[in-house]
């Protein structure tokens, strides 16, 4: 494969910060970007001129806004400029998208794990990756989403679905495909993804909740993601719902874990039937009214809008974004759901603007593809 990796823009001031207006919020018009970044008229033409005669920045189709004088011209990006790759690991499988640069997915595939061994998995992701690879000119950066502890966006610290605890797979990756490679936390990627590109966009603050195997949750305030050394724990899923629900693997009583992923969810209407039952027939079965799965399905729905009303309750964003291979439960459990955020919200509080992502993998491997993009536009990751 071709490697792309030239800088983005000559330097890392206030070119970048016009740059990346235009990246996250164009085709946007000059004024807009003035007024963004509090600059003169002719302040941003000294700074947008050499990036347009570069080719970075184009002026695109004239838009008349129904005001006297000259149409304007916005500005916008080349977007098939540069190609990137975003996958989303888990322990049965390695799934991918070629992208471009404003993460708009162009090619997908997957790949079964026949092993957890790290470094046949980083073999399996580079034949992903060259698979990819064959639908773009060239390759900019790869981005890995993992469900774990992730450190300096290289080390797989811990990741228990994989029996994994320090590996090195960022360099191995690198090693092994020659592309500059970001690692990162899967529900990070996926909160990144929803900022510059999503239903964050714009957003000074924004909740993101996940469900699924786990539950996950991402905060952005003030325009910046919030994340520590904690990131990666999946600590949401501690969170007590119910005093009398099930206990989880760690001991927890009627916690996010216990009530609100796909096995909780499962398990419970299997042991109520007397049979195996998985997550997407305990949703059929509810919305079907079969009285045990309805009764299992609304209790975990009530308890999702309890959590709901929790991160409104202390964060106060402007919109929650739900996502997640399980994020079904959205829409079967409405009704409960919207009980539960009632019931612990003050009657005066603002109606929660909720919007739910679908909830395919596309979407993960979007967030890595997502993480690589802003290590190409800002450099390295602090």
């Amino acid at each position: 494969m071709r490697i792309a990796t030239p800088p983005w823009t000559p330097d890392d001031g206030a070119s970048r910060s016009v740059a990346l207006q235009v990246l996250i919020n164009g085709p946007i018009s000059r004024s807009e970007i003035a007024r963004r970044l509090e600059l003169s008229p002719g302040s941003l033409t000294r700074l947008s001129t050499p990036l347009i005669e570069s080719g970075l920045l184009v002026e695109v189709e004239e838009r008349v806004d129904g005001r006297a004088g000259r149409p304007s011209k916005p500005l916008d990006v080349v977007t098939d400029s540069q190609h990137f790759i975003g996958m989303k690991l888990t322990g049965e499988e390695i799934v991918g998208v070629a992208t471009d640069l404003r993460a708009d997915v162009l090619a997908t595939t997957s790949a079964p794990l026949t092993s957890r061994d790290p470094q046949l998995v980083a073999d399996t992701i580079a034949r992903v990756t060259r698979e990819l690879a064959e639908h773009v000119p060239s390759v900019t950066a790869l981005g890995i989403g993992i469900g774990g502890l992730v450190r300096d966006h290289s080390i797989v610290r811990s990741a228990p679905f994989l029996d994994w605890s320090d590996v090195p797979l960022g360099s191995m990756l690198e090693a092994i495909t020659g592309v500059p490679t970001v690692i990162e936390n899967d529900v990070v990627a996926f909160t990144e993804s929803e900022h510059w590109f999503g239903a964050g966009r714009g957003l000074d603050r924004f909740a993101i909740i996940t469900l699924g195997a786990g539950i996950g949750y991402g905060l952005v305030i003030h325009d910046d993601i919030v994340v520590d050394d904690d990131s990666g724990l999946g600590l949401v899923g501690h969170w007590p719902l119910d005093p009398f629900g099930p206990l989880c693997p760690a001991g927890h009583r009627g916690c996010a874990r216990s009530m609100l992923t796909q096995s909780a969810i499962g398990q419970t209407v299997s042991i109520a039937l007397g049979r195996t039952v998985g997550y997407d027939e305990a949703l059929d079965l509810a919305e079907r009214g079969e009285p045990v799965a309805r009764r299992v399905v609304d209790e975990a729905g009530r308890g999702l809008g309890r959590l709901l009303a929790a991160v409104a309750n202390l964060t106060a964003p402007q919109r929650i974004i739900l996502g997640g291979e399980g994020v079904r439960l959205v829409e079967v459990a409405r009704e409960a759901i919207h009980e539960g955020i009632h019931g612990d919200r003050d009657p005066r509080s603002r109606e929660l603007d909720l919007v739910t992502t679908p909830g395919d993998n596309t979407q993960w491997c979007r967030g890595a593809a997502v993480i690589a993009i802003q290590r190409f536009v800002l450099g390295k990751r602090s």
